[in-house]
């Protein structure tokens, strides 16, 4: 599901098909970074919140009930 949020940014759903997905490849599938190198990228340099809170973990393993914020574009981590 794709819509916008009052800030300008696209809010996602991810639907996870395991117990957890690592953060730098939520953001690769999203299409929300060019390669996992970018996304790693962007984690480094702070620009990727968890539940409201900046994330420098790349590997980060994000669950159900997660929201993921990138540069104003959120994902919804739904099982």
């Amino acid at each position: 599901m794709l819509s916008f949020h009052q800030n300008g940014g696209m809010k996602m759903e991810f639907e996870l098909k395991d117990d957890y997905i690592e953060l730098f490849k939520l953001i690769k599938v999203m299409d929300l970074a060019q390669s996992g190198g970018h996304a790693k990228m962007l984690i480094e340099e702070g620009q990727v919140k968890r539940n409201g809170e900046v994330e420098l973990r790349k590997r980060a393993k994000i669950v159900d009930g997660e929201t993921i914020d990138v540069d104003g574009d959120v994902i919804e981590v739904k099982k």
